[in-house]
This record gives C-alpha cells, structure tokens and sequence, in this order.
C-alpha cells in the first residue's frame, strides 16, 4: 500500500464537507488514569455504557482489532444564520444546544465518512476499516488531539485555534500504517478560565475535568428521572444541552459554520418561546423531531426540562395557567413533580426569575494567550 500526503487526505476530506483531517497512530491512551478515577468517582453519573468495554474505549487497537492507524475529522455544526448567543439571555425563550437545532448528525455523518474511506480506498487500495461516529466505546477527542485536529481545552472541548470547537468527530480505524501521522497543535487556553467562571452549575473540577452529575448538557438530555431541586434554578432556559462553555471561550468568536443545510434549525427552533414548545403534544414532538437528536431523550425528558425552565423564565399568569392545566393531564408524576416545582416557583412573592448565566459576564471579552 502506498501513502499519500497530509494536503492529499486534506483536499480529499474538504470534499466531503469535514474541516479538518488527521491521522494517528492506533496507540493506548495517556489519559487511562485520569479515565479511570473519574468514573470510579461517579463523576459519569448513570451513564452506564461509559463503563462498559473500558479496555477497548483505553486502547484503539483492540476496538478494531489489528488497527495501526486512525483518520480522525471534524464536521463544523453551527448554523451559519443561527448565532450561538441566540435567546441565551433571554428567559422567555428555549435554550437548545446548536448541535441539536437541525438533523441528527450521526448518520448523515457515518455516510460521509463510509464515502471518505471508500475514495482512501480508491486511491490506496483496501484499507481494512471501520468507521466511528459516537456510536463505540472511543476517546475521540484524545485521538483527534493526536491527529492535530485541536487541542483539549479547559472546557473539556476540543478546540481548534481557528476553527473553534462547534464541531462534530468521527473517526475511521484501519489496519493499513498511513504513516505520515498529525502534529499536536501548539495553542492551548492560556491563563483563561471563562469557561470555569461562566458554568451554571460549576461543573468543572479542574481544567479539562468535569463532574457530569452537575453538567446541564448531561442533567437535560442523558439524566433520567428527578433532577435535583437545588439544580433546577441554575439551569436557566436550557433545555436541551448547554452551549455556555463554548459560548464564552474566545477561540469560538469567528467559529467554523456548518457547510451541510442540514444543520440548519428546524421549526424555529432557534428562535421558539417556551411556551410555543409546551403546547406540543406528544405525537407532535415525536412528528417534529423524527430525524433529530432531541428525538432520543423522549418526550417525558423534553416536558421537564420546559417545566424546569419555565419555572425559571417571568412570572406570568398565562403560564401558571398552562402548568396548572397540565397537571391534570398525561405527564408522568415525575414531569408533574416538576411542573408543581415551578408554579410553586413562579407564584412564591419573593421570585425573581433565574439569572441567566451569560449576563453574570456582560461585556466581558476574554483573550486569547
């Protein structure tokens, strides 16, 4: 087998619509004690799965057995006409993730990336693969770290100087040694902790650790079941996800814009009220995220973060009336557990609606270093 250039599997991967492409060796992690002692500590939460098949999540080679290398790219997701900072101050309107505003990516991804190999393939001849899209046990930010597709930031995110890090990663295990292998990127965060300083929850426990039990990504979407009353406050209007940490982090002020339509925002949800999306019924949320990665948390999840942060958004006697409504309605007790939660929120005499996160930093403008 032949190899070819860094520019070559560049030009060929840009063709696909990935920013950037790297390849690294199929080696074990250096991250194993880290790992390790963080879901020894429950800091994984009931993310069960992360547990599972640790031996091949801590070494590459073992996942697709004989891989010597991996292509690791990345996929930009932030719609261009959706600004990151849309409706994230403002308490009357849903906060979702830009990752999840248009399709799922995940197969619209995989196909990519099969397309990827298979023109590698043209080109070199079989290469003996597998293809990766979040859907195995894999460290992928610590191999496309390796591939010089980023750095891992403070935030735990993978960050590109000039790309930012709105990106989706795959990855393509192969058995083939594509020998020229990538360079780390030399940037790092600097002495810039607004990530750490602008976290709802103060999730973080140090530089790039956090405690997933206090994320708002990780209690909107993964976490089943009761979120803890102490909690419900903090999370604001999210309801889906949490963008603060990449919102505030100077290397996503000119951030790389999805180039797919794909992952353009569907039925305003970048722009909804949270009443606009309380009124939809079952059948309507199930119709309207057919294709998205809401879709997968259930509308049981989708009804209590609303619940949660309408409770956090301006008392108004409409919405107290919708939530008083509801109870006598389908949800689950533990939706109406929080839907007493945030009338009892909304008609106490001392509320204030919650502090929206971003406004703790008005102004404020960190720099890179």
């Amino acid at each position: 087998m032949t190899s070819f250039s860094a520019n070559q599997l560049q030009d060929m991967a840009t063709q696909f619509g990935f920013a950037r492409v790297g390849v690294s060796r199929a080696q074990p992690s250096d991250y194993q004690d880290q790992v390790n002692s963080w879901v020894e500590a429950g800091h994984h939460g009931t993310m069960h799965w992360f547990e599972r098949n640790m031996d091949k999540r801590l070494n590459p080679s073992l996942l697709h057995e004989g891989s010597l290398s991996v292509i690791s790219v990345s996929l930009p997701y932030l719609p261009e006409a959706a600004d990151a900072l849309a409706n994230a101050n403002d308490g009357e309107r849903a906060m979702i993730s830009r990752y999840a505003l248009g399709r799922d990516y995940h197969k619209l991804f995989r196909k990519k990336l099969v397309q990827l190999a298979q023109a590698i393939e043209t080109e070199l001849g079989p290469l003996g693969h597998r293809v990766f899209v979040d859907s195995a046990p894999v460290l992928e930010r610590e191999l496309a770290q390796r591939a010089g597709l980023g750095f891992i930031g403070k935030n735990c995110m993978l960050i590109h100087p000039d790309d930012g890090s709105y990106t989706f990663l795959g990855e393509i295990f192969t058995t083939a040694d594509l020998g020229e292998y990538g360079e780390p990127v030399s940037a790092n965060c600097g002495s810039c902790t607004a990530c750490h300083k602008i976290c709802p929850t103060d999730a973080f426990l140090a530089d790039g650790r956090l405690d997933a039990t206090k994320c708002i990504s990780y209690l909107t979407i993964e976490h089943e079941g009761a979120i803890d009353e102490a909690l419900r406050p903090l999370m604001g209007n999210r309801i889906f996800g949490c963008d603060d940490c990449q919102i505030i982090c100077p290397f996503n002020r000119n951030p790389a814009t999805a180039t797919l339509d794909d992952f353009s925002p569907r039925h305003n949800l970048d722009t909804a009220t949270l009443v606009e999306l309380w009124q939809w019924r079952e059948d309507q949320f199930l119709n309207r995220f057919e294709g998205s990665t809401v879709r997968r948390s259930g509308y049981e999840r989708w009804r209590r973060n609303l619940a949660i942060a309408l409770g956090n958004g301006p008392s108004d006697v409409r919405v107290i009336e919708q939530l008083s409504t509801a109870l006598s309605g389908d949800d689950t007790e533990m939706v109406k557990e929080h839907i007493e939660w945030a009338i009892a929120q909304l008609q106490s005499p001392n509320y204030e609606p919650a502090a929206l996160p971003l406004t703790r930093f008005k102004g404020y403008k960190p720099t890179k270093e």
